[in-house]
Formats: C-alpha cells, sequence, structure tokens
C-alpha cells in the first residue's frame, strides 16, 4: 500500500488516471474508499471478482493487495488506464490480478463478484452483469455486485425493491468525505 502513492503521481503525471486536485488525498479518496468493500464483506480465497469501470485500478488494485489469495480481474474502455494498472500491479508484484482493456459487456467467464465505484447506473450494471455472476458460491454472501456509490439513491435502487442493502460508510469511517458515500450490494441469483 505505501507504494501506491509514488507510482500513482508518476503516472499521474503523464496520464490522468486520478484527479489532480485528489492525487495528494489517494489514501483516503482511493484506497480507503476501495477498501470499504473489504468492510462489508472478507472474501474466502479463491474468490473471483471483476471490477468494472476500474479507471486507474480502484477499487481492484487495493483489494487485490489486501485479498492476495483472490483473483481479480480490472476492466476499462479506456486503454491508457489499463495501461496504468497494468504498470501499477507489476510494480509492486500483484500476481493475483489482470487487466484487460474492454468493455463489460464483452468480458469472458464468471466471476464470484463483480465491483465497480461509480461507474453507472445501477440498472446497468445489472444487465451487463448477471450473466457474468457465477451460480457457485463460495462466499457467506450470495454472489452479486458491491458498488461504491455517492449520493441519494432513491429514485436508482427503487426498482430493486427490497432486494438490495444499502450502507453507509460512515459506518466504516469518520472522515469527511464518506458522509455522502455508500456501498450498495445486489444479489444477481
Amino acid at each position: 500500500m505505501e507504494q501506491l502513492l509514488p507510482l500513482y503521481k508518476e503516472w499521474n503525471a503523464k496520464i490522468n488516471v486520478v484527479s489532480r486536485k485528489d492525487i495528494d488525498q489517494l489514501y483516503e479518496r482511493h484506497v480507503l474508499h476501495s477498501l470499504a468493500i473489504a468492510k462489508f464483506i472478507s472474501f474466502t480465497n479463491d474468490s473471483s471478482i471483476l471490477d468494472v469501470g476500474t479507471g486507474g485500478g480502484f477499487p481492484g488494485i487495493p483489494l487485490a493487495i489486501l485479498f492476495p489469495d483472490c483473483y481479480f480481474h480490472l476492466v476499462d474502455s479506456i486503454g491508457k488506464k489499463i495501461t496504468v494498472v497494468s504498470e501499477v500491479a507489476s510494480s509492486i508484484g500483484l500476481n493475483n490480478l489482470t487487466a484487460e482493456h474492454q468493455r463489460m459487456e464483452k468480458v469472458k467467464g464468471s466471476f464470484d463478484f463483480i465491483v465497480s465505484r461509480a461507474v453507472a447506473q445501477t440498472k446497468q450494471l445489472f444487465i451487463w452483469a448477471h450473466q457474468k455472476v457465477s451460480k457457485d458460491q463460495r462466499n457467506n454472501l450470495d454472489n452479486g455486485m458491491i458498488l461504491l456509490k455517492g449520493g441519494d439513491l432513491t429514485l436508482e435502487m427503487k426498482e430493486f425493491g427490497r432486494r438490495y442493502i444499502e450502507k453507509d460508510l460512515t459506518e466504516y469511517f469518520e472522515e469527511e468525505f464518506f458522509k455522502t458515500k455508500k456501498i450498495i450490494y445486489v444479489p444477481v441469483h
């Protein structure tokens, strides 16, 4: 984790993958935010996780560091961002992570969980994701989507009825940044 800030500062100077105003808050706004998922679930060994729209590698890279016995596949439709993800992962020796320049709909394989950080509306992610979520259970939580989102999600989540869990990140973190941030968990099967 300590190696992330200098690597991202170096890469951000070449390719803007983290907002320039956020780079000095990398650990709070990107790493810690990503690790909120680990407060919600502790993935069992051999779990496979697809990070959709990973951008510069969030939440996938911090989670791959924390869960070295799980497999992470990070995808983004922007090739230069995947270049940064691959280079950062290689620099810190992450061998439980692959990165692919691809649209989520075209990703092959199935995964226990799909994670994402403010990429698209939940309904659209569900449409893309439901066929990529494995029916084989290995975790205490049913396979599905774990999304990091912000703001008022009342309208966005209305059609899911009671079929989801919403957690305020203030349950986990006291920093001001997390006051409007949430985890949305939607089981897929």
